[in-house]
């Protein structure tokens, strides 16, 4: 009964960390999959602008969230986002890439370059703005301010909103 009773365990044991990992991968691939690309806004105006923006809850205190977005250049001239600051905490602009099936974030310290007559798209599981060490946790319906600086367009401050999208 003894060599029974371990074969037992040890496949409870193996079932259990197939189950647990199943879990922890299915939550990180719904963390970095994209979301749908929401519709392309129209290349009008005289000037660059942000639409769309929203942040991602952050849980805890001194954590992570992220700010996403659209900028808008209708402009002939390139532009370039140089950096963002954010007194919710400590903002980089950050790429996640996928390769063999991992996915990991990398900084983007040189910003994204926006082409004339162009829109770029900051979404969960790509482009994004990274809120790190986030003092008070962030919850839907709360409102963040961001201060995103460009080349030629200078700086943009936004109020965002908190949400919980997918």
């Amino acid at each position: 009964m003894g060599d029974r009773s371990r074969n037992g365990n040890h496949i409870m044991q193996r079932i259990l960390l197939v189950i647990v990992t199943i879990s922890i991968l299915s939550g990180l691939a719904a963390c970095a999959a994209p979301a749908a690309t929401p519709t392309a806004p129209a290349l009008t105006g005289d000037s660059l602008r942000i639409e769309g923006a929203w942040a991602r809850p952050s849980v805890v205190p001194n954590g992570n969230s992220a700010i996403y977005l659209t900028i808008v250049n209708p402009t002939d001239q390139a532009d370039r986002l140089l950096s963002v600051r954010s007194p919710s905490g400590m903002a980089e602009t950050h790429e996640s890439i996928t390769e063999n099936g991992v996915v990991r974030m990398e900084p983007r310290p040189e910003g994204y370059v926006v082409a004339p007559r162009s829109i770029v798209v900051l979404l969960p599981g790509s482009k994004h703005i990274m809120l790190i060490g986030v003092a008070e946790p962030l919850a839907p319906g709360d409102e963040i301010t961001a201060t995103l600086l460009f080349e030629r367009a200078g700086e943009i401050t936004l109020n965002v909103p908190v949400e919980d999208q997918p």
